[in-house]
């Protein structure tokens, strides 16, 4: 089996608050959609019960509304299809429902909405490839 890498790119010009919400929204999708990136349940000496989290560190790297369209479009391509990628943007955080948001996204072309972040799963080699010159968001 190949060596698997996660990272979250986030628009680094949105306010902290959306950054942290967007952060979590591809967290959960994420894991969702790759639920092998989650270990089992943990017992503590005490006898507690934690739930597992995820194995491996997921960097948050910083990029742009510009970057972000870029890197999406990418993952278009035969070269990126089996990365598995999430996406979070204007359209999303603007919708109170889900259905609300299928509506919406169902009326937009991808040239519409700004991405605010992107959650990409996969063999290591192709996501560094994607993303390796990109910094750290601190």
């Amino acid at each position: 089996m190949k060596e698997t890498k996660t990272v979250l790119v986030i628009d680094e010009n949105l306010p902290l608050g959306l950054i942290a919400n967007t952060a979590a929204i591809l967290g959960v999708t994420l894991g969702m959609k790759a639920p092998e990136m989650i270990g089992e349940d943990v017992s503590d000496h005490s006898g507690v019960k934690h739930a597992g989290i995820v194995k491996t560190p997921v960097p948050i790297l910083k990029g742009n509304a510009e970057l972000l369209h870029q890197l999406r479009d990418r993952m278009l391509t035969k070269e990126f299809t089996n990365l598995t990628v999430v996406d979070f943007s204007n359209a999303a955080q603007s919708c109170k429902t889900y259905d609300e948001y299928i509506k919406k996204l169902q009326k937009m072309d991808k040239t519409d909405y700004l991405y605010y972040g992107l959650g990409i799963y996969g063999e290591k080699r192709k996501v560094n490839q994607l993303t390796g010159n990109l910094a750290l968001l601190r």
